[in-house]
């Protein structure tokens, strides 16, 4: 069950904590309605534009979106409730400690045949255990037990949002229905994208992630990346995580020219990578010794980017989590923009990718495979290569940037522009069966000998060497 609840941190505080909690959480929330669609406008002058352009064409920026989702998961629980549990009943309880402004069930199968954990998980009851061999950590994963007995009448099976795709025969089916090719498309892609309790579900995990690692570094945040917040994710991809320690106070402050200066005293590594190698191998031990629901915790610190691999089985997702992967985070921008610019982008890439893997073209085995983020960009090179383009080249992006979009990182120029406003598109109105032809016809014929994929220019030319 993925609520709102105003009871964030359920099992911190005692019952009479908790009650006060709830008057001052439930206040906030009122409150949060009128303050709402100005949070992001304070932050910098680009965010006040992107606010600005949200209510003139309806579309939001990424940065808006991660603020609104990751407000949403710190005021979220996730509550394991036994098999019998009524609805109406689990509802009626927790009502007791606020208003829940929204709930859902999931399954999740990545544990043992016959479990089902839905965001209230469904499980046996557990047997009793000694308290003293338990971990003393808690956190918002949080469990409900029945303790009365002689319930009558079961009640009826509750009603689980799906959070894995439909199998290939069954979606098969499913499009076979539909009237044109067009449509079958558009199907295809309500299918099989992340829906909106999946993602609540994905910035909740990663709210209960940060809450463990606020143990060392109380200002961090855990944001998800990738095709968990980019609009190109299938529903059951991995949740990849950056732990960002940028916002933490202190770190980037500029020294004075002259008089006193005073700043934190900290531990020096002889690299960054050291730092983060050092970061990581700490969240890693704390999560696989204290984080509720983390199993299976790798620590791979030795890769180009070091990150920690674990599965986090209330919720089912296999995770992958990095540390400053800053690079990353402004690819994700880049995707999520054009796929905001125009519908028939989203739709011609999942299409792309289904049939990639219908044809074993792509795996999700490690190997000499073609990547989904190579097949997303070959998409996006084409629809730059339409006439007239249904999305703008990169340079162009950038061209159209104002002082606030300026990103330079690690010595890469990553600016562009993040106002949808300042994007004046030219009129396309091809179909999306036209344009599916028409992708395989163009790479079916593409010099990939004399040139290349390039997003960031209009025409690139390879260089023989």
């Amino acid at each position: 069950m993925a609520s709102s609840l105003p009871v964030c941190r359920l099992s911190v505080w005692g019952r009479a904590s908790l009650l006060r909690c709830s008057r001052r959480a439930d206040t906030i929330i009122h409150r949060r309605v009128e303050t709402n669609t100005t949070a992001a406008r304070t932050e910098s002058t680009r965010r006040d534009e992107n606010a600005l352009s949200e209510e003139t064409n309806g579309r939001r920026c990424l940065h808006t979106l991660l603020v609104e989702r990751q407000e949403q998961a710190e005021r979220s629980v996730l509550i394991s409730c036994q098999s019998g549990v009524s609805e109406k009943r689990f509802l009626k309880f927790l009502s007791k400690h606020g208003d829940i402004k929204k709930y859902f069930f999931y399954e999740s199968y990545s544990l043992p045949a016959g479990t089902a954990l839905p965001l209230c998980w469904r499980r046996p009851p557990s047997p009793a255990v000694n308290h003293e061999s338990l971990v003393p950590f808690k956190s918002r994963l949080l469990s409900l037990r029945n303790l009365s007995s002689g319930d009558s009448n079961p009640p009826p099976g509750l009603q689980c949002q799906p959070q894995s795709t439909v199998p290939i025969n069954e979606l098969i089916q499913r499009l076979s229905k539909e009237e044109s090719i067009d449509q079958q498309i558009i199907s295809l892609t309500e299918e099989y994208q992340i829906t909106d309790e999946n993602s609540r579900l994905r910035f909740l995990v990663c709210s209960l992630l940060k809450d463990v690692a606020a143990a060392y570094f109380p200002e961090c945040t855990i944001k998800p990346f990738g095709s968990s917040v980019n609009g190109f994710g299938k529903l059951g991809c991995d949740l990849d995580m950056f732990l960002d320690l940028d916002s933490i106070s202190g770190l980037n402050v500029k020294m004075p020219k002259s008089g006193l200066f005073m700043e934190y005293r900290m531990k020096r590594a002889n690299s960054e990578r050291a730092v983060t190698q050092s970061v990581l191998s700490v969240i890693g031990e704390c999560l696989d010794h204290f984080g509720p629901g983390c199993v299976g915790v790798q620590k791979i610190l030795n890769a180009r980017c070091p990150l920690l691999r674990f599965v986090h089985q209330p919720s089912g997702f296999q995770c992958d989590l990095t540390a400053n992967n800053r690079v990353a985070m402004k690819s994700t921008e880049l995707l999520y923009l054009y796929g905001e610019l125009d519908p028939r982008v989203r739709h011609l890439v999942f299409t792309v990718r289904c049939w990639a893997r219908a044809h074993g073209i792509t795996s999700s085995i490690p190997g000499a495979w073609i990547s989904n983020f190579s097949l997303t960009v070959m998409v996006l090179f084409f629809l730059q290569k339409r006439n007239p383009p249904i999305i703008p080249t990169l340079d162009h992006l950038r061209e159209l940037a104002g002082p606030a979009d300026k990103s330079v990182i690690e010595g890469n120029d990553c600016t562009f522009v993040s106002d949808f406003t300042k994007i004046q598109l030219r009129r396309n109105t091809e179909s999306l069966e036209l344009l599916l032809n028409e992708f395989f016809e163009f790479y079916a014929t593409f010099p990939f000998s004399r040139m290349s994929v390039n997003i960031r220019k209009f025409w690139h030319r390879s260089v023989a060497t």
